[in-house]
């Protein structure tokens, strides 16, 4: 069977679904809407993953791209003649397959394209219900994009939905994990983007400090808030506490976990997120924003904390209350790594999307 695997860019999650694909008794065919300005993969497709070469995936995506987009989009589909396809983001290449009329039509959420961009405007809304009334079968991570999903009028039958889940023999848990003394270490690892709400985290950890001396806050990645960010820091007098290493491959992100007391996240939007649960699984609690996809993970007082969304001074106490229950951390990462381990495996995850496949041939047969 042939499978058109049609994303938005290269990221490393389309490298894990393409790695676990090329395994597949299938033929993979990938096909990419843009190259962004932001940093994708850096490994190469996985074997026996065919590149499909069309007049997108050289720049940057953009509305006016759309007709030619289609337009070339069924050249390809004619040349390759699919058995099905596998489209997501909704609004961009599920969007345009079913603007072909492609099915079978297997659409992945990608948490954002629900749960942020759908909302966007009356536009966005439109797009994304006409691609949910020509989507087969869509493919979520989280019960908030179904539900999500739901209410702009997918079919609840043709909804599969299963956390993306991690690499657990990668993101481990070491026996007997240390400490780290007298510094309690927080650790962030999202974009430093707008909707991640790195502001708050780097507010909150400038009032901590004041009643804190012994936090230090490692705060990987980059993004377009990095002016912002360091001016916070240096306007609060704690460049000093800030680790600031950047982009950090995948090979080396246990080790950031395992040597953190506490994960932070502030993120406003987000469905499951791959970063929570990577350093759950490296047994590190969790202090994330209060909002529906972190509330399917992290129960309070069990595998971490909640604090309210965007609410600077809520976060503050929330890191002043984690240093004061430090001796309770131990238990919560043990209690994060058996939830991860339940439900959010990878390798048993990830035939769910198969069983997807499946569901969306005999949705069209």
């Amino acid at each position: 069977m042939r499978v058109l695997y049609f994303t938005r860019d290269y990221t490393t999650h389309d490298h894990r679904y393409l790695t676990a694909l090329a395994n597949s008794e299938y033929k993979i065919y990938y096909l990419r809407l843009e190259q962004s300005t932001h940093k994708t993969e850096n490994q190469a497709l996985p074997p026996d993953i065919e590149p499909v070469a069309w007049v997108g995936g050289n720049r940057p995506y953009h509305w006016q791209d759309a007709p030619r987009l289609y337009k070339d989009l069924k050249r390809v589909i004619s040349e390759i003649k699919p058995n099905l396809i596998h489209a997501g983001p909704l609004q961009t290449c599920a969007f345009l397959c079913a603007l072909n009329g492609f099915h079978p039509l297997v659409s992945m959420s990608w948490g954002y394209d629900l749960l942020q961009d759908a909302q966007r405007d009356p536009l966005n809304q439109r797009i994304t219900r006409y691609t949910l009334r020509h989507t087969d079968v869509l493919v979520g991570d989280c019960d908030t994009v179904r539900k999500k999903a739901i209410e702009l009028g997918m079919d609840d039958e043709r909804i599969v939905t299963y956390p993306w889940g991690i690499d657990l023999e990668h993101f481990n848990f070491p026996l007997g994990k240390a400490q780290n003394g007298s510094t309690f270490t927080l650790i962030s690892t999202r974009g430093w983007e707008p909707i991640y709400g790195v502001n708050v985290i780097a507010h909150a950890f400038v009032q901590a400090v004041k009643q804190i001396p012994e936090l230090r806050l490692v705060m990987l990645g980059d993004g377009s808030q990095s002016d912002i960010l360091r001016m916070i820091f240096a306007d609060g007098g704690v460049l000093d506490r800030v680790d600031l290493p950047g982009q950090i491959n995948q090979a080396d992100l246990p080790d950031f976990y395992q040597s953190a007391n506490l994960y932070i996240a502030a993120s406003h939007s987000d469905g499951t997120s791959i970063s929570l649960l990577e350093a759950m699984a490296c047994g590190c609690p969790a202090l994330v924003s209060d909002i529906p996809g972190n509330r399917e993970w992290i129960t309070p007082g069990v595998q971490g904390w909640l604090f309210k969304d965007g609410d600077v001074s809520a976060l503050t106490r929330a890191i002043v209350r984690a240093y004061d229950d430090r001796a309770l951390l131990p238990e919560m990462g043990r209690s994060s790594r058996s939830l991860v381990e339940e439900r959010a495996d990878w390798n048993k995850n990830f035939p769910q999307l198969l069983e997807a496949y499946q569901s969306a041939l005999q949705f069209v047969d």
